[in-house]
């Protein structure tokens, strides 16, 4: 990695920084949760990780576990994502990243696009689905009206079942998928996104690349 793409990476986290601060504001202003038509409560039993969370990274041999509570319209969690790349083809092969879902309430289309990546997922194409939702996040993020039909464009792109993927999309079941991962991250008391755990421990946001490698060094030490 050259140091100019360091230090772009360093800023964007930065950014990230105040973008995450914002989110935690949208997720527990009581307007927005009553406009959002969630009601979601926290898990009795929060788990950072479970069976069915999907795995960006699965070594043979895992020394750590990082879990992210996103929004894929999450600024922050845009600005993240480079790194959170960079980081795993870097440690993917001694570390499993994990991704759950946790979209905010003042986003109007976070839920959606979670639904849409699950969807994806029915069909063995998360990672990709993703993939596509953070690189285009400039082009349908922040937007008032639903992005619906660019996201099914994004499906036919991935070459999805079209008509499996509309009745995903549609199922309860979906929704449910995405709310139970919301569960678990308010029972752990995440309060906005991005927010990582390492091997089921809450860690402050790293304020630039080299200091999420840092981490990540000294707990492969440990």
């Amino acid at each position: 990695m050259s140091k100019l793409k360091k230090q772009l990476i360093a800023a964007a986290v930065l950014v990230a920084g105040f973008a995450a601060a914002f989110g935690s504001y949208l997720l527990f202003s009581p307007e927005e949760r009553s406009s959002s038509g969630l009601d979601v409560k926290p898990a009795a039993e929060a788990l950072p990780v479970r069976d069915s969370s999907h795995r960006l990274s699965e070594p043979k041999k895992s020394e750590l576990t990082v879990v992210e509570f996103l929004d894929f319209e999450c600024e922050g969690c845009g600005a993240y994502y480079p790194v959170v790349e960079q980081l795993r083809e870097e440690y993917g092969d001694r570390v499993t990243f994990v991704a759950r879902y946790f979209p905010m309430p003042g986003h109007r289309n976070g839920e959606l696009a979670a639904r849409t990546a699950e969807a994806a997922a029915r069909q063995g194409k998360f990672e990709e689905m993703y993939n596509k939702l953070f690189t285009t996040q400039k082009e349908w993020g922040e937007a008032q009206e639903s992005k619906e039909s660019v996201f099914r464009d994004y499906a036919k792109e991935l070459r999805l079942d079209m008509t499996r993927f509309n009745a995903d999309l549609a199922d309860p079941k979906v929704a449910a998928r995405i709310q139970a991962d919301q569960r678990d991250g308010l029972g752990l008391g995440v309060q906005g996104t991005p927010t990582f755990f390492f091997d089921g421990e809450r860690i402050t946001n790293p304020s630039s690349y080299e200091a999420f490698k840092a981490l990540i060094d000294k707990k492969l030490a440990d």
